[in-house]
């Protein structure tokens, strides 16, 4: 059943971008993606199932996101600038991220429960995927400075510096913590 079970959540995704989740109902999401209210129901479990597998899905899609932006072929400056600037820009668009990002769940959102990735998680899935896409030597600084630089922006909504400048930023030679 995995194409109902996408079209429940594309459904349920729609839904929550036009109101608020607890405005949210089963049936109208179970019409919407072309299934009964009983297999909604067999699929989630219930409402709480359903937002837990949203949260979930919106995770999995910011972290290959993520992916596709390191696999470009730039130097690695280029790259963190560029998951930086997804990491702002997928939190700006969409809510759930944002949430998972900064731990701050409005109440209009669904419930993450507690298999969804917290944002220490999501940072530390970031910063090591970043770490494993760039070739040894090239620094996990600058992965972890790429994280909270993003995080930065996203907490703290402010004008964002363009690519030039995070990249230079993210380029800079990185000092260690003894060093002066």
């Amino acid at each position: 059943m995995p194409a109902a079970r996408e079209s429940l959540l594309e459904a349920a995704g729609a839904a929550l971008s036009a109101r608020p989740w607890p405005d949210v109902r089963m049936v109208d999401v179970a019409a919407a993606a072309g299934v009964s209210r009983q297999t909604l129901y067999n699929e989630f479990g219930g409402k709480a199932g359903l937002g837990r597998a949203l949260v979930r899905r919106e995770a999995d899609r910011f972290l290959d996101g993520v992916d596709r932006v390191l696999s470009a072929p730039a130097q690695a400056a280029e790259r963190l600038a560029a998951v930086a600037e997804w990491t702002v820009r997928a939190a700006r668009a969409q809510p759930l991220v944002r949430a998972l990002l900064t731990g701050a769940w409005d109440p209009g959102l669904p419930a993450a429960g507690g298999r969804a990735p917290g944002p220490g998680d999501l940072a530390r899935a970031v910063r090591d995927r970043a770490a494993a896409a760039l070739t040894p030597g090239e620094g996990p600084q600058r992965c972890e400075l790429a994280v909270r630089l993003a995080l930065s922006y996203v907490i703290a909504p402010g004008e964002e510096p363009g690519a030039g400048e995070l990249r230079r930023l993210l380029s800079a030679p990185t000092r260690t913590a003894g060093a002066r």
